[in-house]
């Protein structure tokens, strides 16, 4: 997108481009944009290992999801399911996380986990990748 249509959009909806102003010249909103810069480089790494803690995570369901398929079992357990949603909800309001974050990142795993368990069962070996297509 470019600069012009950046700032515009920005403009029209109330919201501030931060990155497009290399020329501040209050000392106070530089030191400002300063430690936003700061901040946003911390939300990049913490989003960095999020996803890749995601993918381990997918990786240890997906070793459950081959010995599930090998005995026979069913994609779904909902008594873990259950144990899951009081354990996240518990881990986030001790966190200071609203605890709908957790319920609705619980039910992501859980549908994506499932999806990949029931393709286990289906081909007898691993998906592979991620697809939240599939």
């Amino acid at each position: 997108m470019s600069e012009e249509r950046t700032e515009r959009n920005a403009s029209e909806s109330n919201e501030t481009v931060i990155d497009s102003e290399g020329n501040w010249q209050d000392e106070n909103t530089k030191t400002i944009v300063k430690k936003i810069t700061v901040l946003r480089q911390s939300i990049d790494n913490v989003d960095m290992a999020i996803i890749a803690l995601l993918a381990e995570r997918f990786k240890y369901t997906s070793s459950v999801g081959v010995l599930k398929a090998q005995a026979g079992f069913a994609p779904a357990d909902y008594q873990r399911e259950n144990q899951q949603m009081e354990r996240l909800q518990r881990i986030a309001k001790e966190a200071g996380l609203d605890p709908q974050i957790a319920e609705e990142y619980r039910e992501f795993v859980v549908t994506e986990a499932k999806k990949r368990h029931k393709r286990i069962a289906e081909t007898g070996e691993d998906p592979g990748v991620l697809d939240i297509f599939a």
